[in-house]
């Protein structure tokens, strides 16, 4: 059918018994869609449907039977037929072709089949009419037929480029070179090949509107010889697959041969072989069922396919994963409670709470042996002993430790893997991780849950909704495996710095155990009894070389670092130890003390220096307590006045629940201004300027009301507040004082400080129960109702 087309459509005649003086100047117009008609050529089955191209043919069939042929510039799939029948004049091209029609067929819907001949290449003037026909006035325009030297042997050099085209294009018919052998006219010629190539509309229009003979022909030959690269390429690409498939198939009627002979002989191929040693190693590995029958589904295919294929690797790979996962492999734990408890406080100094909770779960597992392993969570500031808690826990239950980083992780892939479709995929990093603890009831920390990322690879923490779900993670699925895998039996812990990043669905999986942060008291402990054993084995030193004071310690806690953890410490120890190493291996001395007058020759000047008695020294200063990321910790408020007119400052790079605090401990001190003693017109003639030191940190929160009352009292009345004093709680404008929240961490930061009177809010009361009783030594707390009851207690009588 194509070719019977092209056989037609490349039909091309002397003009017929018409010259172009009996070409009338107006002409009835049919619009072209998806074609351009050139002068020589006949196009048959000219399908004509819109109804203003009809009434043109009718009406030049019953006249002249001849009608101008113009191309659309902008024609697309559907919206042919609405477009050409709402086409206006700016939608043509204006250079087409004046054409007469040959042979007309009504087809039983209404339209008509036309078979036209070209004529002459027409210019459109003018549009005459539109409806219900379109008409328009032409101009002929004349082609010479120059046969010049140059378009001689274009002609000549068209004529071969087709007999090539020809030989390799299957759609041509073999009769077309005879004709264009015998054309002499080089715009005829040039007409026939364009009609036979393959082009876009703007490209075939563009053949008709050029002037010149030479530069026609150019064209064609140059498209022409593009297509003929075209075709050379798709027919090597064809040959190139064909000689592939060939040479596949031959090796496969080969193994298949090779097969039948080992059959006969007795022997096993080596597929078949590696086959069976899978399957033999699956057997031993004790898979469960489901996994097994998956396994030999692979297997039948695996022997099927040849070793050199892409996909035999990939299933190779699969089954490997399947015999290394720790189906059933499970380490016993040891349940002896007492050397559990003993290892814990081996490893780890306080965290009573982390203990109590590993003991209460080993004496559930005694009791209960196929209790489901909990999710814990511990969140605490950097340097607590999140990560190491998790080894100690490992070692107790005797079971293996495994960690995963999940800070930065923003592909969800990381946690469920890829599908086997992708090339180089894996499993995610929860199999890899069980993978490599060859058990699958291992101690298994996810650390710093917290910073998880999301972006458009999906969200971790959506994946890690079904690993951390007790009553979900038994059948838990990868994207690679594609089989459940039990993760029931996996004690799985998690750490965090702060709770309100983690996503809640998550958070509310999981127990969560608070590891606040350590006393001066309890650092020093930890360094005497954890750290420096730890260092002076780093560093190859013994006790006998080297050995610190208490004196020196707790220097190094105070005047060195500044943390609720103890990693500053350890760091800070280390040095030290490298700096003896160094005196003991060069042979300057051979034993060392380090005392509370010696730290500074190891660690230089003081860091930190205790700027509560220096701060709260001057009226205007009061020092409060706040909660961060990293612990409690002390903040000071200062208080200045100036003369001015009822100016109020506040700086710090305070947040805006901070500074309505500021407004309101203002307005309560001077609506209570007679009450303190203070001049009820003091705010006519001054300034006030408030301001929390620290300006690089941003800070927010209404706990630092109280202070803040406290510090303009203290400025107005001229009386210093306490330099042992420090409080937090939230202010109305009233007086009242409000609960706030981190009061065990407030309240440990203000231990650490050396502070001895610490004023809290009433309803806060109860949190302190929550705090053991030796962090509160030394500590005096003070619980009030309202502001009235917190200057009382904190601002200093004048001398």
């Amino acid at each position: 059918m194509v070719i019977s087309k092209i056989k037609n459509r490349i039909k091309v005649s002397e003009k017929p018994q018409i010259s172009d003086r009996d070409i009338p100047d107006q002409l009835d117009i049919i619009p072209l869609a998806d074609q351009v008609m050139y002068p020589y050529t006949i196009i048959p089955l000219l399908e004509v449907k819109d109804e203003r191209s009809i009434a043109a043919v009718r009406h030049a069939m019953e006249h002249d039977k001849i009608v101008g042929l113009v191309t659309m510039k902008y024609v697309k799939g559907k919206e042919k037929e609405i477009k050409i029948g709402k086409a206006t004049p700016k939608d043509f091209y204006n250079i087409g072709t004046v054409a007469v029609i040959q042979k007309m067929l009504k087809i039983p819907d209404g339209s008509l089949n036309l078979l036209v001949q070209g004529l002459s290449k027409i210019r459109i003037l003018e549009y005459t009419l539109l409806k219900p026909r379109i008409l328009a006035r032409v101009k002929i325009i004349p082609e010479f037929e120059d046969r010049t030297r140059k378009i001689e042997e274009l002609m000549k050099i068209a004529i071969r480029q087709l007999e090539k085209y020809i030989s390799i294009a299957p759609f041509v018919p073999k009769e077309i070179i005879t004709i264009a052998i015998n054309i002499e006219k080089p715009n005829k010629l040039a007409y026939l090949i364009a009609s036979l190539l393959r082009m876009e509309i703007p490209e075939r229009q563009k053949i008709l509107e050029l002037d010149s003979t030479e530069e026609r022909l150019r064209k064609v030959v140059s498209i022409l010889n593009r297509e003929i690269d075209l075709l050379e390429l798709g027919r090597k690409i064809q040959t190139d697959a064909r000689e592939s498939m060939e040479k596949s198939q031959r090796e496969y009627f080969l193994r298949q041969q090779l097969k039948a002979i080992q059959k006969e002989l007795g022997e096993v191929d080596e597929v078949t072989r590696e086959a069976n040693e899978i399957k033999e190693k699956l057997q031993k590995s004790k898979v469960p069922e489901y996994v097994m029958k998956e396994a030999e589904r692979e297997l039948k295919r695996l022997v099927r396919i040849p070793p050199a294929s892409p996909e035999y690797n990939v299933i190779r790979t699969y089954l490997d994963w399947l015999i290394e996962l720790p189906w059933s492999k499970s380490t016993e734990d040891n349940l002896d409670l007492i050397r559990a408890r003993k290892i814990l406080d081996e490893d780890h100094y306080d965290l009573d709470d982390v203990k109590e909770r590993i003991i209460e779960y080993l004496a559930v597992r005694k009791l209960k042996k196929d209790m489901k392993g909990p999710i814990l969570c511990f969140v605490g500031p950097p340097g607590t002993g999140k990560t190491s808690v998790g080894q100690s826990i490992a070692r107790a239950l005797g079971r293996k430790f495994i960690r995963m980083s999940l800070g930065g992780i923003r592909d969800e892939a990381e946690i469920r893997g890829h599908r086997r479709t992708y090339i180089g995929a894996l499993p995610g990093r929860i199999l890899q991780s069980m993978r490599r603890a060859g058990s699958n009831n291992p101690v298994f920390m996810l650390d710093e849950i917290d910073k998880i990322g999301t972006d458009f690879r999906g969200d971790p923490s959506s994946a890690l909704l079904e690993v951390l779900d007790p009553e979900q993670n038994f059948a838990f699925r990868d994207h690679y495996v594609e089989l459940q895998f039990d993760l029931s039996k996996v004690m799985f812990i998690t750490t965090a710095n702060v709770l309100v990043t983690i996503h809640p669905a998550l958070l509310d999986r999981m127990e969560v155990l608070e590891l606040p942060g350590y006393t001066d008291e309890e650092k020093l402990q930890i360094a005497l009894n954890y750290l420096i054993p730890k260092q002076l084995e780093a560093h190859g030193l013994t006790s006998k070389q080297i050995s610190f004071s208490e004196e020196s310690v707790e220097k190094i806690i105070s005047d060195y670092t500044k943390e609720a953890g103890v990693r500053n410490l350890e760091r800070e120890i280390a040095s030290v130890c490298r700096k003896v190493a160094k005196d003991i291996a060069t042979g300057v001395k051979k034993r060392v003390r380090i005392t509370s007058k010696s730290i500074e020759k190891h660690l230089g000047p003081i860091k930190y220096f205790s700027e509560v008695a220096l701060r709260t020294s001057k009226a205007g200063v009061a020092t409060g307590l706040s909660w961060t990321r990293l612990g409690g910790q002390l903040v000071f408020v200062e208080a200045t006045k100036m003369p001015g007119k009822k100016s109020f400052t506040l700086t710090g790079q305070l947040g805006d629940v901070m500074q309505e605090s500021a407004k309101a401990a203002l307005s309560y001190v001077r609506s209570k201004a007679k009450d303190l003693g203070i001049d009820p017109n003091f705010y006519d003639n001054y300034d006030i300027h408030l301001h929390v030191p620290a300006g690089a940190i941003k800070k927010d929160g209404p706990s630092a009301g109280i202070t803040m009352a406290t510090a303009l009292a203290s400025l107005l009345t001229n009386r210093p507040v306490g330099k042992d004093v420090a409080m937090t709680g939230e202010i109305t404008l009233s007086g009242l004082v409000l609960p706030i929240g981190g009061v065990k961490e407030k309240v440990l930061a203000a231990k650490r400080a050396g502070i001895k009177k610490v004023i809290l809010p009433k309803k806060n009361e109860k949190d302190l129960k929550e705090i053991p009783k030796q962090h509160l030594r030394g500590l005096e707390f003070v619980f009030v109702n309202t502001v009235d009851e917190v200057l009382k207690d904190s601002l200093v009588n004048k001398s």
